[in-house]
């Protein structure tokens, strides 16, 4: 197989799985859902917290940054944090208490009731992401899942009061969804509190 062929086919699957959340009713009912909970918690003054494990933090780097800086206008910032960039933090964190507990630790520390929580896990198994799932739902955050297709996302489920799933069991596919769908979600925030008559 040629350099062309394996890019020509990658494209293919990309477009595969973009066609099929486009055509999924409940991955577009749970974007829109998660959209207007994480709106009505800004409106009310509370923020969004992100993480991830390696291309999930990203992720959660890249969302929170088109919160808090811009995504398509020029507007008043959103308050959102990647528990993801800290490196102190992560490794007081991961040599004190586990690694397990870096994003739980921090989210009991920063998390407040009706604030949001984005936890990023293509598997829907880190420990890391369901221990600080855990934490959000007892002190009161409002927990969002994003996540994949595979037989492991179902330990997020319970945890979450929405989860967006990728169609796909594809790591890298899944990704590109997530991203993709982030900032669709950043684009209907924005355009609801401050452009939208």
């Amino acid at each position: 197989m040629s350099d062309h062929d394996i890019a020509a086919a990658y494209l293919r699957r990309s477009l595969d799985v973009i066609e099929r959340a486009v055509a999924d009713p409940a991955f577009n009912a749970a974007l829109l859902a998660i959209a207007r909970t994480i709106e009505a918690s800004l409106r009310a003054g509370n923020k969004v917290m992100l993480a991830g494990n390696g291309g999930s933090a990203g992720d959660a780097q890249h969302i929170a940054g088109e919160f808090l800086s811009r995504f398509r206008v020029d507007r008043h910032p959103l308050p959102a944090i990647a528990l993801t960039t800290d490196s102190s933090v992560l490794t007081a964190i991961g040599n004190d208490y586990g690694y397990e507990q870096v994003f739980e630790r921090q989210l009991r520390g920063l998390g407040r009731r009706g604030d949001v929580f984005i936890a990023i896990s293509t598997s829907g198994k880190s420990p890391s992401v369901l221990a600080a799932l855990r934490a959000a739902r007892e002190i009161g955050v409002t927990t969002v899942g994003v996540t994949g297709t595979a037989p492991g996302a179902a330990a997020m489920r319970p945890l979450c009061d929405h989860v967006l799933a990728a169609p796909s069991d594809d790591t890298p596919l899944i990704q590109q969804i997530h991203i993709t769908a982030g900032h669709a979600i950043c684009e209907i925030v924005e355009r609801n509190l401050f452009t939208k008559k």
